[in-house]
């Protein structure tokens, strides 16, 4: 039976400690024994998220996390600006336009990150819009976003600031308080490294005010109760028990790497993945390179998608093609996130070579690998 390696931008990895974790006997969640689970795991999820606001745990995908974040914090007849470059951060408008919301689309090319100057002019034109969505690492094209730079804008103009950081969570930098960013949503399956299913959400004391004072209809994902059962270490309504005690786990792990250290790490391995792509003629897509996953233009005359199922089918070893018509067959996408480490990256690196030679391009066999092992053990 052939092992399986997952370099995919989502889900990613999930240690083995954790895994223990999540097959530990079932408990009660309605006991002191849960109660102290939740607040540890919470109180965690504080550091890595960069704040001292409540950060929610939801059990649902990232997605629902966003929803949350549009439902409860923006009042019919309100208007939001969206940010859009990429597959990713057009969700935020598909949320937007499902509950009837006026949205506002700045768009950008794609691989590129919103220029602050732009959303400050949009933001002089259009009085009243009560948030700015976006996005920190844009997985579809590896792109991370100017985050810092963006919230300096919307508390210019005295306007809410919510970025998606279901897969940059961990990995790109994001200091939620010291840059005034008042809601982060986030996902369980990326730098969290566990399973998919459960949803996270950051609210700033302005974020939690407009949650308190929103009207639209909410139920299963009303911040509102969700605040209120917080304050108990208690959840609204039955919780994903097995992946929270796996979560206290995960999380205890990246507190004693350190989460200042991690973003060091992460970047450092970033580079090298980009370096050693260059090291065999790849061209790296994205104009602000995401720390947590790395998109390359795929050699002329190949399909991103043969390529990844060559290395998936032959080695047991995923990563990613493009995303939507646009990138599907011309970028693969490698993750470096969560419990993925620099052996993981030489071995994809090494397979990589070898699904490309046999699939006719010209490479120096060894060439990535020795320029990635450059860059981390130099």
């Amino acid at each position: 039976m052939k092992r399986r390696y997952l370099l995919t931008p989502g889900p990613s990895q999930v240690p083995s400690f954790v895994r223990e974790a999540l097959g530990r006997e079932m408990m009660h969640h309605r006991t002191e024994e849960f109660r102290e689970i939740l607040k540890v795991s919470g109180e965690g999820l504080k550091e890595i998220f960069c704040t001292k606001n409540p950060v929610l745990t939801l059990a649902s995908s990232g997605t629902g996390a966003m929803e949350a974040a549009v439902t409860n914090l923006v009042n019919k007849g309100e208007k939001i600006i969206v940010l859009r470059g990429g597959k990713f951060s057009e969700r935020w408008a598909e949320i937007a336009k499902a509950w009837g919301i006026e949205t506002i689309n700045m768009d950008v090319v794609w691989g590129t990150s919103p220029d602050p100057v732009e959303l400050d002019k949009l933001l002089t034109a259009n009085k009243g819009v009560k948030a700015v969505y976006t996005t920190l690492c844009e997985t579809s094209t590896a792109t991370v976003f100017d985050i810092k730079s963006l919230a300096q804008v919307t508390k210019k103009h005295n306007v809410m600031i919510a970025v998606d950081a279901i897969s940059g969570l961990g990995q790109d930098l994001l200091l939620t308080d010291e840059w005034g960013v008042d809601v982060v949503v986030s996902g369980s399956q990326k730098g969290l490294m566990l399973p998919p299913g459960l949803a996270f959400i950051s609210l700033s004391e302005k974020a939690q005010a407009a949650a308190m004072t929103a009207n639209q209809p909410t139920f299963y994902f009303s911040l509102k109760k969700a605040l209120k059962n917080y304050e108990k270490n208690d959840t609204a309504f039955t919780p994903a028990v097995s992946l929270i005690v796996g979560l206290k786990d995960a999380v205890n792990a990246i507190k004693e790497d350190g989460v200042a250290a991690r973003f060091v790490r992460f970047a450092k391995m970033a580079y090298a993945v980009r370096e050693a792509g260059k090291a065999i003629g790849l061209t790296v897509y994205s104009k602000r390179p995401s720390d947590s996953v790395t998109a390359f233009h795929v050699p002329e005359g190949m399909k991103a998608k043969e390529i990844v199922k060559k290395m998936r089918k032959e080695y047991g070893l995923s990563i990613a093609a493009g995303q939507g018509e646009e990138l599907e067959e011309k970028i693969i996408r490698i993750a470096h996130m969560g419990w993925v480490n620099e052996q993981d990256l030489i071995m994809c690196f090494s397979l990589l070579e070898k699904v490309l030679k046999d699939m006719g391009y010209k490479i120096k066999i060894g060439a990535s690998v020795a320029r990635f092992q450059e860059v981390i053990y130099g």
